[in-house]
């Protein structure tokens, strides 16, 4: 199954804010394809994307960030990050964040990471007796934590975190 999502927020009034926080579970042979674009057209305005995913299997996912500060746009303060989790070795994920600044006094940064599960944290958990599916469902509940916690809407956060959860490999 392939997915493509585009996201794309142009802030033209000054001050402006905008917060954008995604998650994502891929598996099977499943591609994801994401492309963001925070635009910032007048000045004072903030941006802060966060989008973190676990895949497994074979599963892909290219993600693809911009931020873009036109000339007029001073003050702007900007973010963008992309954060996975590889929960199999034929797993993989291609982050690719931009930045393209035509302001000179701004604050913009991104961040992209790739990792298996920490094996040092496996090894905690499985030393204190937990089996390593349970500990490895852990570590997997805990590195979404943070973007679930941006989520200000009760309904909206339970709803996510029970269908990362389901997504998460059982015992």
């Amino acid at each position: 199954a392939k997915g493509k999502i585009r996201i794309q927020k142009d802030l033209a009034g000054q001050g402006a804010t905008s917060r954008v926080t995604g998650a994502y579970f891929a598996d099977g042979t499943q591609h994801l394809d994401y492309d963001t674009f925070q635009e910032h057209i007048a000045p004072s305005t903030t941006s802060d994307f966060a989008f973190k995913g676990a895949l497994r299997d074979t599963a892909r996912v290219v993600w693809r960030g911009m931020i873009r500060v036109e000339e007029g746009a001073q003050k702007t303060n900007a973010y963008q990050e992309n954060r996975n989790l590889l929960l199999s070795k034929t797993a993989t994920a291609n982050s690719i964040p931009g930045l393209e600044i035509l302001a000179n006094d701004v604050r913009c940064t991104h961040g992209a990471t790739l990792s298996p599960v920490d094996r040092e944290q496996l090894f905690y958990l499985m030393a204190r007796g937990l089996p390593r599916s349970e500990a490895e469902r852990l570590i997997v509940r805990g590195f979404f934590q943070d973007v679930l916690d941006r989520i200000e809407l009760l309904p909206v956060r339970e709803a996510l975190g029970a269908a990362l959860e389901a997504r998460i490999p059982q015992a």
